[in-house]
């Protein structure tokens, strides 16, 4: 019985040394080939800039993943398959370090919740918005799971190498792919965007993967919610250019727009900013891994 027993335990060791070695994508991942930026429509196309291959989530994380992960939901629209909001830039950042530790992956980020990030800059309109200021740096070459860079994830939801050069994330007509203001709710909205309107029409996050893909078989990154990437919302050549982004800043960078805003926040080039302590009941994240 004992040999048998230790034959049975070396089998599964090398099954899944195997698997490891094979590249195989994980669950519910897509494996996004690396290259130039081929939508016309990109804020980065035709400035020479490459793109490393990578994984994206193929959809938002949802309140099951993070229930599991982090032991709560904190989402103002509960479902277990809609996607997790109410979630600031720090929460996610902590999240993907968790659920690193979880899976048995090096944590890709460093988090200091004791030291106040130095690069973390007043809002020159507003003032000082964020009072966390976390410090958060890179792992460099760790395999766990992240936020999207800004490049990286414009890059995807415009198709990668398979882009049709749509506007929105798989479509130019915005209903075939993103829950916004006028159709996430009982019934279609017309005219202009009124949020006492929004409110009586009970509109609010879907399912995930609830409408069509993209080129690459990515869900929603068009609409349900706006989703938070790593970088400062700054110039974009300078975060394109170092593998950490811009050094400074004051707001993190969201992308895709959600289920209250308008057509065009959901067009795969807008660039959304908020304060990194900042939070609504249309903002979430997806997450990443090196390739």
């Amino acid at each position: 019985g004992n040999s048998m027993r230790k034959l049975f335990i070396l089998t599964a060791i090398m099954m899944a040394v195997a698997i490891a070695c094979s590249g195989e994508v994980p669950d519910n991942f897509v494996l996004v080939k690396g290259g130039t930026f081929k939508n016309t429509k990109s804020n980065y196309y035709g400035k020479g800039i490459t793109i490393s291959s990578f994984y994206i989530g193929k959809y938002d994380v949802t309140q099951k993943e993070w229930s599991e992960v982090m032991g709560n939901n904190p989402s103002k629209i509960k479902g277990a398959n809609l996607p997790v909001e109410m979630v600031n830039w720090y929460d996610s950042v902590e999240y993907c370090n968790k659920r690193s530790i979880k899976e048995g992956l090096k944590p890709y980020y460093n988090i200091d919740k004791n030291m106040k990030d130095p690069s973390n800059k007043p809002d020159p309109e507003f003032g000082d918005l964020d009072d966390m200021k976390w410090m958060v740096t890179i792992n460099a070459g760790a395999n766990g799971y992240r936020l999207p860079r800004e490049a990286e994830w414009e890059y995807a939801a415009g198709g990668g190498q398979l882009s049709k050069s749509y506007t929105y994330s798989g479509s130019d007509d915005v209903d075939e792919v993103a829950w916004y203001w006028r159709n996430s709710g009982d019934k279609p909205l017309t005219g202009f965007w009124n949020w006492p309107a929004i409110e009586q029409n009970h509109n609010q996050t879907k399912p995930v993967g609830s409408k069509k893909p993209n080129e690459l078989g990515l869900y929603d990154m068009s609409g349900n919610i706006r989703e938070w990437c790593w970088d400062w919302h700054g110039e974009l050549e300078k975060n394109v250019k170092d593998p950490k982004g811009s050094q400074s800043g004051f707001n993190r960078v969201w992308k895709g727009g959600g289920w209250m805003g308008a057509p065009y926040c959901t067009e795969s080039a807008f660039r959304g900013s908020l304060a990194a302590n900042g939070k609504g009941p249309d903002q979430g994240f997806r997450v990443c891994r090196g390739k």
